[in-house]
């Protein structure tokens, strides 16, 4: 059995329903899962002695607009033991809030504010979900699909141009 088939049987195992979808493209393992299990799904990956997921490398989302479940979050863990890369993805709707990763994978924290501060997506139980690189007191998210390609008007102080 090769490590793909190896991580595919043990989370269908554990989740089984809760996987959404188990996809293999250029190489690549990408599992999604249902929101809800994604701190079960974490700790399993990463304690499972034949897996040992230790290293969180991204979280990242995706913003498709039109769909139901606008975004997805995407998580890019890895496995040492294995020398194995893993993406999950969990789909969310327009409410856009997730549980947090980072108790699992530490490296997660500045991650998730990432993601937060560009697309708004909340991850529940963060320890420290504030922006990063816009304002506190910003509204939008540069990320998101309906933000104006041409910024916020009134934004930025752009000196008049001369007459």
């Amino acid at each position: 059995m090769n490590t793909k088939e190896l991580v595919t049987n043990k989370v269908k195992e554990k989740f089984g329903s809760a996987i959404e979808d188990v996809a293999e493209f250029a190489g690549d393992l990408s599992i999604t899962i249902k929101k809800d299990c994604i701190v079960d799904l974490a700790v399993f990956l990463k304690n499972d002695p034949e897996l040992e997921f230790i290293m969180c490398k991204d979280v990242t989302a995706i913003d498709w607009a039109t769909r139901k479940n606008r975004f997805i979050t995407v998580y890019h863990v890895y496995s040492f033991k294995l020398n194995f890369n893993l993406r999950i993805k969990a789909n969310l709707d327009e409410l856009n809030s997730i549980e947090s990763v980072s108790p699992i994978w530490r490296s997660a924290d500045w991650y998730e504010r990432e993601t937060f501060d560009m697309y708004g997506i909340k991850f529940l139980n963060h320890p420290d979900l504030r922006r990063m690189y816009m304002p506190e007191g910003f509204e939008h998210y540069p990320l998101r699909k309906d933000f104006p390609l041409l910024g916020i008007p009134g934004s930025l102080p752009f000196p008049k141009k001369a007459e």
